[in-house]
């Protein structure tokens, strides 16, 4: 067999046979003597060939195929399964929606890895089934796993984790696990990544920064989502409550910007969700309201569109969430990084 004749084992070495036959494969396969779904020799053939015990085999096998670099396919033997990224770091990127605001952290951390990483990204849409199924299917397929924690339950409400989604988590090892944006797991070690917003702390700190200009308003209303796909933690609403009890504004709490929905001069708005946005701003310019003088729009999370309208947002840095990423796995950092969160004044309010 044609692999045969790449593989090296050097008797006078050091480095145990089994280790040797998982770095020989491994270079070859970088090297691109060796290609995908190309098939390697039984464990059998090749003890016979280098005089060595099966057991040595299939060992080196087995590490192997944990690290997903070959398969087995029952009946017909071992095959390869990666190439082209097997010499380079290989990151999970495992976010729970694809939405504007995620993508920045993804761009951001993209752009700082560098190009001797790979990062494979995959959408669990808050579903703690797949997120479960996706963390079976690649354990110990990566170098790095970068998880956000956002689940949904049967009735729509937002939980961090469930006692599954903490036992499949505690599986990575701790110098390979990266949780970013939702921390409230229990996972306090110190061996962990957690670069992570405060969603209390944050809504209510931000509107701080802009109390000014709120309290020019009569009246503040929060609409946030009670059942989405994607629904939203609450902890949101406690510390827009908190904002708002402690500073004696006058705060109402919706579910949806209806249609038709009764705008009265001197309210001020803060929308999570982006079609409530566009529907809000679409209600004011109907009654012919003045955004940002009549009516107040504050929305939470930034994008690039916002910005272009000139919406005022309360918002996380998205771009330092993945630039922080990837400068904790390439400097080998640990320990847990809150990302600012600040109240970006603009035209709509």
């Amino acid at each position: 067999m044609s692999m045969i004749k790449f593989i090296k084992i050097d008797e006078n070495s050091r480095v145990p046979k089994y280790q040797q036959i998982v770095d020989s494969i491994i270079f070859n396969i970088s090297n691109g003597n060796l290609k995908m779904d190309q098939k390697i020799p039984s464990i059998n053939r090749f003890s016979e060939e280098f005089y060595m015990s099966r057991d040595t085999v299939e060992k080196a096998y087995n590490i192997l195929k944990d690290r997903k670099v070959i398969s087995s396919i029952r009946g017909k033997g071992y095959y390869i399964t990666r190439t082209k990224l097997i010499s380079k770091v290989n990151i999970l990127f495992l976010f729970n929606k694809l939405s504007a605001y995620k993508m920045k952290t993804y761009n951001s951390f993209i752009n700082n890895i560098g190009p001797n990483a790979h990062t494979d990204l995959h959408i669990y849409h808050c579903d703690e089934g797949l997120f479960l199924n996706l963390l079976d299917k690649f354990e110990g397929a990566y170098d790095y796993y970068v998880i956000t924690t956002h689940f949904k339950t049967e009735d729509l409400k937002h939980v961090s984790f469930t006692e599954d989604v903490v036992k499949s988590i505690k599986k990575i090892p701790k110098n390979k696990l990266i949780i970013m944006d939702n921390i409230k797991l229990g996972l306090e070690e110190s061996q962990i990544v957690q670069i992570y917003q405060d969603f209390e702390n944050d809504i209510y700190n931000a509107l701080k920064e802009g109390l000014s200009k709120i309290t020019k308003y009569d009246k503040l209303i929060l609409v946030y989502p009670e059942k989405e796909i994607y629904p939203y933690p609450r902890r949101i609403l406690h510390g827009f409550r908190k904002f708002c009890v402690e500073h004696a504004i006058n705060f109402e709490i919706l579910d949806h910007v209806y249609e038709d929905i009764i705008l009265k001069k001197g309210d001020l708005f803060i929308t999570i969700e982006e079609s409530d946005l566009v529907n809000l701003i679409n209600q004011i310019r109907f009654d012919e309201f003045v955004l940002g003088t009549d009516i107040g729009v504050i929305s939470y999370n930034d994008t690039p569109l916002k910005e272009l309208l000139g919406i005022t947002v309360v918002s996380t840095d998205f771009n330092i969430m993945g630039e922080t990423a990837a400068r904790m796995i390439l400097n080998n950092e640990k320990g847990k990084v809150k990302v600012p969160f600040n109240f970006i004044d603009r035209n709509s309010i």
